[in-house]
């Protein structure tokens, strides 16, 4: 019989004590910890109690561990290891201090000045999880930390590339998934431009404070609805990019590497005062 639900300063395992509860979902919930043995606060992400007997959950999270202990870039969280028997499976994170770009939106929106510099940010991590063949398969505001430098964050559901043709139902969460997450048959295969739909209807949101797809009541509105035009006061320059990560066809869709060199000169231009570290610093031009 599984532990009773974590409480604040439970042990999560010896020496890793929970301090605060920072939020969850279904499978998973999220604390802030302290690490005897790190002398540091880090973030535990915890299969929930009543679903420590659920494979899926302990395999989604084993399998969020094996990525991070291979994967590193600046807009990816840190891992410090994993417990993935016991009464308490759980992975070791570390812990960024800054609310979820979902927050954002919710209490105040996003003014184009934030938002580029996150979209390049972003742009980013996706082209190297595509070049190091990974689909995170749930890019959304709510896996986003605006933190001084953003984080990317929830690996759960990601897969390698060679594994997407062998899943048997879709990932992801219904508002910000790809049509062929949605119907494979009918969309194509699964790959980067999954993400880069997930990135588009992201950036949608932070900027309209609404989704781009009407809610009809049923799932996946995206498969039976162009998406709305954002408002109009929005320059043409940072709309024309957005929509096209939202085209149906995933061959469409521009590349990360291609969103991020069509939003690039638009970060250059951005007035002073600069936004300190949230803004990266422009790259030199290529030759020629």
């Amino acid at each position: 019989m599984a532990d009773p639900a974590l409480r604040e300063g439970d042990e999560i395992a010896p020496g890793r004590t929970a301090v605060r509860h920072l939020g969850g979902g279904l499978r998973y919930e999220a604390w802030l910890a302290w690490d005897g043995h790190l002398r540091a606060l880090v973030v535990a992400k915890v299969v929930r109690a009543d679903r420590v007997g659920d494979d899926d959950a302990v395999e989604g999270l084993a399998g969020e561990a094996a990525h991070l202990q291979r994967l590193a870039h600046p807009m990816l969280l840190r891992s410090f290891g994993a417990v993935l028997d016991g009464p308490r499976p759980h992975l070791v994170l570390e812990f960024i201090e800054g609310p979820r770009l979902s927050t954002l939106v919710r209490r105040y929106g996003v003014i184009i000045e934030q938002l580029l510099p996150l979209a390049l940010n972003l742009c980013s991590v996706l082209h190297y999880l595509g070049r190091e063949g990974v689909v995170h398969l749930d890019v959304k505001p709510g896996n986003v930390i605006m933190a001084g430098d953003p984080r990317l964050i929830d690996l759960s559901i990601a897969r390698r590339t060679e594994e997407l043709a062998g899943m048997r139902s879709p990932p992801g969460t219904d508002g910000y998934m790809a049509p062929e997450q949605c119907e494979r048959e009918r969309f194509g295969e699964l790959g980067p431009p999954a993400d880069v739909w997930g990135l588009g209807v992201t950036l949608y949101e932070a900027l309209a404070r609404r989704r781009p797809f009407p809610d009809d009541g049923q799932r996946w509105p995206q498969l039976r609805h162009a998406p709305e035009p954002p408002p109009e006061q929005l320059p043409t320059a940072v709309v024309e990019p957005i929509m096209a990560c939202l085209s149906r066809a995933p061959a469409d869709r521009p590349t990360a590497a291609q969103l991020g060199d069509a939003l690039e000169p638009l970060v250059d231009a951005l007035p002073a005062p600069r936004l300190g570290r949230f803004r990266p610093a422009p790259r030199r031009r290529r030759p020629g």
